[in-house]
């Protein structure tokens, strides 16, 4: 049976990753109290002594504004330690799933990103995730890197609850209007992630052939492009309190009217294309995924 070792069990996309992982081999999960990514000596003790077939990195700094002061942690947490796992994999012979983010990207390209576009990170986090990525592809092991985008889930911290709050707490919000991006389910994430690995085992696990040909970077969004304004506005009309959907007021503003420390790129729109060519998927689309998810807050 395949052992598969997953970080960041209690985050919103590793505690879906727990549970859609758990039919395609032995899942041995971590949280950040069991396994800090920031301890680097422990890191690799636990792999060596776990010897999974695969390990999935979900873990991440994401405190994208706090980066820009915690340059050092957050280098140590998506830049290190994912090298520290790639390079212990390389010594196993074993298998890595990493996650990433649109915000590689500096956002001026007026249509979606494709993998082979040229990054150009315009804050830390986004600068430490890019490195994470490389530091992955500078070694010889079969591996699948995932970029994905504006995540949300029914638990954790992300825009989708913030915005439930705070329309029980308020009677209206000003949200940025002008970045534009693809809102993605964590549940969809780990559904695809599964599938995708599926395709690599047979009746004695993971095949390592066959995930080796088709290893590398590809981009994971649901479909559809929205603003964050737009985005909040179908979380209002998606949600079960009624009553506040026609007294609560939404107004969009530029991102100029919400300075923040880190900055954001406009258009983080991410082409899954590649995605669907290699592996027969097509993306849900953002909207409905997202009354699915709704449905379980």
């Amino acid at each position: 049976m395949t052992t598969i070792l997953l970080t960041g069990k209690n985050g919103q996309l590793g505690w879906e990753l727990q549970r859609t992982l758990s039919s395609l081999g032995h899942v041995v999960a971590f949280d950040r109290a069991t396994l800090d990514l920031a301890d680097h000596k422990n890191l690799r003790a636990t792999i060596q002594e776990i010897k999974p077939d695969l390990i999935v990195n979900a873990a991440a700094y994401t405190a994208v504004d706090k980066a820009e002061t915690e340059r050092k942690l957050a280098t140590s947490i998506n830049t290190h330690a994912p090298e520290i796992m790639a390079e212990e994999a390389k010594k196993l012979g074993s298998a890595l799933i990493h996650y990433s983010t649109d915000y590689v990207f500096d956002g001026t390209k007026q249509t979606a990103y494709v993998e082979t576009d040229r990054t150009n990170p315009q804050n830390v986090y986004g600068e430490t995730k890019l490195n994470g990525e490389l530091a992955i592809q500078s070694y010889d092991i079969p591996h699948y890197i995932f970029r994905t985008s504006w995540v949300y889930a029914a638990r954790g911290h992300n825009f989708l609850l913030s915005m439930l709050r705070l329309m029980q707490e308020r009677d209206s919000l000003n949200i940025v209007d002008d970045q534009f991006g693809s809102p993605t389910w964590s549940r969809d994430i780990s559904s695809i992630t599964s599938y995708i690995l599926a395709q690599s085992l047979d009746n004695k696990g993971l095949e390592l052939g066959i995930m080796k040909e088709t290893s590398g970077l590809y981009h994971l969004t649901s479909r559809g492009r929205t603003s964050w304004c737009d985005f909040a506005r179908q979380i209002l009309a998606k949600c079960s309190s009624q009553q506040k959907e026609h007294s609560f007021q939404i107004s969009g503003i530029p991102s100029s009217e919400y300075p923040a420390p880190a900055k954001r790129p406009m258009n983080s729109k991410l082409s899954t294309l590649k995605l669907n060519n290699s592996f027969g998927i097509i993306c849900p689309h953002w909207t409905e995924s997202l009354e699915l998810c709704i449905q379980d807050v």
